[in-house]
């Protein structure tokens, strides 16, 4: 009995190390990577030229409130912008609002880059002299800008303000009274700009 069962035990463990059973290798399945070409982000711009509706909306965002006879109003149309300028002989004071057009959109830093010193020497440049006095703004954008300007050696004090008004369009709004005439400034600035008349 025993003979039987040692050759028994030596048949399996010489079948048992015969070659080993392979399994045929797995062909990967996964696709290939392809990758997709990264799509660049243009800007969709507009015509920098002002449309009948940039005039309109230049010529009534005051609404009513420079009215007045004493007021007198010019505007021109043109090179990106419309500009419009109130001047009262009896006040001596301006009132100057331009819309501009920024064809291609813009962000807070275009509107750094482009209220600078340079811009504010061209803007003063018929002024004898000009200091900034403050520069503040709200959660919102809205910015103001004052200055102290000298013209024909009398003092004036200047608002400038910059509203972010659409995706491409700023309107930028600037009011001019003498130095004396305080009380007008804040009236104006009040009918203007209510959440943002001064930086004091």
């Amino acid at each position: 009995m025993k003979k039987p069962l040692i050759a028994f035990i030596i048949v399996f463990l010489i079948s048992a190390c015969g070659a080993p059973v392979t399994e045929p290798p797995l062909i990967a399945t996964v696709p290939p990577i392809v990758l997709a070409p990264i799509e660049q982000a243009t800007p969709v711009c507009i015509s920098q030229e002002p449309t009948d509706a940039d005039v309109d909306r230049a010529l009534t965002y005051t609404k009513e409130l420079f009215s007045s006879p004493d007021w007198e109003r010019t505007y021109t149309v043109g090179g990106g912008r419309v500009v419009v300028t109130w001047s009262n002989g009896a006040a001596t004071a301006i009132a100057y609002l331009e819309a501009l057009i920024f064809p291609c959109t813009y962000e807070e830093p275009d509107l750094n880059t482009f209220f600078n010193e340079e811009n504010w020497q061209i803007i003063f440049a018929n002024y004898e002299s000009y200091q900034p006095v403050a520069e503040c703004r709200t959660d919102t954008g809205l910015r103001l800008y004052q200055f102290s300007t000298v013209d024909s050696g009398f003092t004036y004090n200047i608002n400038y303000w910059v509203k972010n008004d659409t995706e491409t369009r700023v309107i930028s709004m600037m009011i001019v009274f003498p130095v004396e005439s305080e009380a007008l400034m804040t009236e104006y600035s009040n009918s203007l700009f209510p959440e943002l008349t001064s930086c004091k």
